[in-house]
């Protein structure tokens, strides 16, 4: 018989994927959604063919988890809120915390073997922006709104870790830590870095900051999960998922240069730094821009190579897969 996990999130961008990776390699999967009333249209989304089922629970809310990690053999947690949407100027915090010492607490009464959390990054942003960064790296970020996302992320996962150690009989605990995710996005409810790319595209960027991302695959990064939730080498390790650095200019230039009139929408004008730094104090966008201006981050996903053979895709290649699914969609 084969394996049950629970994914956390399932109508997320991530999660989306990891289900559909799961189900292709035969497990039995289990989705908490807040409203299961979308469990239909979140299978047609997928195009989900296997065992795959939906149950009730929110990450501020006691009530389902117990029910949603019975029977199963691994949990892999990718709920959590980003400062965007519907959480946009609320509290991250509490609810990555709360949920996922939730998610942690009922897996271990439900004995699960082990739980994959779905970190990020931002968890792990050296001291001096630019150096490099691999998974012994903790960021230490001041509690100022510019910041909420970081910390959020960071915290979570470094309760997690404090718990599961803590615990002689819980749940081993792996966790991955993706950079900028992009790749085919299944419906419209578009992540923060898909977004990016549909502002392009739409031409609602008109200027360009000197911002950048090392860049992971949405599919490989389900696959890094997929792996790291069995392997025998993965307990108790930490995964950056990353892999070229782009600079939006250069994002820009593979849309145009890949798409051709596609694209014409998108810019190639650059915003000048002193442009960003003199509008951070009136603008929330722009003062969260500021840390990452110039910086080219030097992140290592020779830790998952090594130990998974796991590695992602070109990052340009990332790109231009996200922008036609945009368009396939009639997102653009």
């Amino acid at each position: 018989m084969s394996a049950s996990v629970l994914v956390t999130g399932g109508s997320g961008y991530v999660a989306g994927h990891v289900v559909r990776e799961l189900l292709g390699r035969g497990y039995r999967v289990r989705a908490t959604l807040r409203n299961p009333g979308r469990g239909n249209a979140v299978r047609k989304k997928l195009a989900a063919e296997g065992d795959l089922t939906f149950v009730a629970a929110d990450l501020l809310s006691d009530h389902g988890w117990d029910a949603a990690a019975e029977g199963m053999h691994y949990v892999v947690h990718t709920a959590s809120p980003m400062p965007v949407g519907e959480h946009r100027g609320q509290d991250i915090t509490t609810p990555a915390r709360e949920g996922t010492r939730r998610v942690l607490e009922a897996a271990r009464r439900a004995g699960v073997r082990r739980v994959v959390l779905t970190s990020s990054t931002a968890a792990a942003m050296p001291a001096h922006p630019g150096a490099p960064a691999d998974e012994s790296t903790w960021t230490d970020l001041p509690d100022k709104p510019r910041y909420v996302y970081p910390r959020a992320k960071t915290l979570a996962e470094q309760d997690a870790w404090r718990t599961v150690r803590a615990w002689a009989d819980g749940p081993e605990l792996t966790t991955v830590l993706p950079a900028n995710i992009q790749g085919p996005t299944l419906d419209e409810d578009l992540s923060p870095s898909v977004w990016l790319i549909r502002l392009m595209l739409t031409g609602k960027m008109p200027v360009l900051p000197r911002m950048g991302y090392s860049i992971v695959d949405v599919r490989d990064l389900a696959v890094l999960h997929a792996e790291a939730m069995t392997a025998p080498a993965a307990a108790g390790q930490r995964f950056i998922a990353a892999g070229d650095f782009l600079w939006f200019r250069e994002m820009a230039a593979i849309l145009r240069d890949r798409l051709g009139a596609r694209a014409a929408k998108v810019s190639l004008r650059r915003l000048p730094d002193w442009v960003v730094r003199a509008a951070a104090p009136f603008n929330a966008e722009m003062d969260q821009m500021v840390p990452s201006l110039g910086v080219r981050t030097r992140l290592s996903a020779g830790h998952a190579e090594k130990l998974l053979g796991w590695r992602t895709r070109p990052a340009a290649e990332s790109v231009v897969d996200t922008a036609n699914s945009l368009l396939a969609l009639g997102l653009v």
